[in-house]
């Protein structure tokens, strides 16, 4: 019966049916097909996967990371981040991905930071003479560094399936996003100086000071959502509701960059942002406790065991399938469909769950970058106005920075267990 769930999953996919109803679809004809328990069983646990105080979370840094996006905080972060490190050769290389890591503490999604922040990065290269392609390139993996520093909304995701500790997962994530910046700022060092891309304009101290000043306030809201909660004034959920509220002070009384319409208008493709996230998360609920009751992750786990019984292995054998299912499956779906099969295995292997959490998302992150789904892809191929292929070839060089990070996070506990046992 099994089989028949998988075949109706893919035969849905194939033809066309989003992810969401495919999933739901495909666990309704296991459902109907069994006779084993009622149909009723699949709003329940569509309905139960969703009633959690800590998804709340979704909604609001979805809100909060469209916000930035309309009151001009993205160019208040690159200014800032131009007068930081934009004087080195290549120096708008680095902007992007300082600037990424900045945006990363406000918004938390790789695509909010490619089609807000991606946008004013590519136009600033393109205009100072570098390749079209070195911009995409940058731009797409500097863009994954969103979802591994806090706030992450993969993360959130992740934390009520393997019922572990946002706040831990969030502090857990500074330290490889910053890994991350680090090793793609090698690469732009590199590339830069094999290519001669021009050195950018030369340090001053007051155009730094005057920058800073410039994106105080835009500043202040990783400090709020990630300060917040290492201090324990707000949970993850409380943190995003309280950075929404004040990127509103700043978009409408402060800066007064955007206006009601617009402001409605970034609800509105909140709700509908939202809408998507849920529902894939409802639907996968559904497919997880499928695969849970019919034993599944206990399977999975002997036949690894049985073939790999060295932890090592494990690990990379449990990195392979998520790269793998990065490139066909959307993030969200893919951690609620995951996380109960693959985690009893990676603990026997060893890790801790929060570790493991930083692993899954680095995983899929780079599943963005990577065809056939490639979201990121998609989405800097219509800023630069380039093709799907010529971005895929853009991003090539920069993965590998992504794959030596994720390696490190594999078998270096530290880097990600450090800070939250200091908690």
């Amino acid at each position: 019966m099994i089989a028949l769930l998988f075949v109706a999953l893919g035969g849905l996919l194939l033809i066309g049916a989003p992810v969401a109803v495919a999933l739901a679809g495909s666990s309704l004809v296991y459902l109907m097909a069994s006779g084993r328990v009622p149909d009723i069983i699949l709003i329940q646990r569509m309905v139960g996967g969703v009633d959690s105080f800590p998804l709340l979370a979704v909604p609001f840094f979805i809100l909060a990371g469209n916000l930035m996006n309309v009151c001009g905080v993205t160019e208040r972060i690159f200014r800032f981040a131009d007068a930081m490190v934009g004087w080195t050769r290549g120096g708008l290389g680095h902007v992007n991905v300082g600037a990424s890591v900045i945006f990363a503490g406000m918004s938390g999604a790789a695509i909010a930071d490619a089609g807000g922040l991606g946008a004013v990065e590519i136009k600033a290269m393109r205009d100072k003479g570098y390749d079209v392609d070195f911009a995409v390139g940058i731009t797409g993996a500097s863009s994954t560094v969103g979802p591994i520093i806090p706030p992450s909304l993969p993360l959130v995701v992740y934390g009520v399936v393997a019922s572990a500790s946002i706040g831990q997962l969030f502090i857990a994530g500074i330290v490889p996003g910053l890994l991350i910046a680090a090793l793609l700022m090698l690469m732009v060092a590199v590339i830069s100086h094999r290519r001669g891309y021009p050195i950018g304009e030369r340090f001053a101290l007051s155009r730094l000071i005057s920058s800073f000043l410039h994106a105080a306030l835009s500043l202040m809201i990783p400090v709020i959502i990630v300060g917040g909660i290492v201090l324990g004034f707000f949970t993850p959920t409380e943190s995003a509701i309280a950075a929404v509220a004040y990127v509103l002070v700043l978009a409408t009384l402060v800066y007064r960059s955007a206006g009601w319409r617009q402001i409605l208008s970034v609800f509105r493709e909140t709700v509908e942002m939202t809408s998507v996230v849920l529902m894939i998360v409802a639907a996968s609920s559904i497919f997880a406790w499928i695969l849970t009751r019919e034993g599944i992750p206990a399977a999975f786990a002997e036949l690894v065991m049985s073939v790999a019984d060295n932890p090592l292995l494990i690990l990379l054998l449990i990195n392979l399938i998520l790269l793998v299912v990065g490139c066909f499956m959307e993030t969200v779906a893919a951690i609620t469909i995951l996380t109960p099969v693959l985690l009893p295995l990676a603990v026997q292997a060893g890790v801790d769950p929060v570790q493991f959490g930083i692993i899954m998302v680095l995983n899929l992150m780079i599943g963005l970058l990577t065809p056939p789904l490639g979201l990121v892809l998609f989405i800097l191929a219509r800023v630069a106005d380039i093709s799907f292929y010529r971005a895929m070839r853009a991003t090539l060089p920069f993965i590998l920075a992504l794959l030596v990070s994720l390696l490190l996070v594999t078998f270096i506990p530290a880097l990600t267990l450090w800070l939250p046992s200091l908690m």
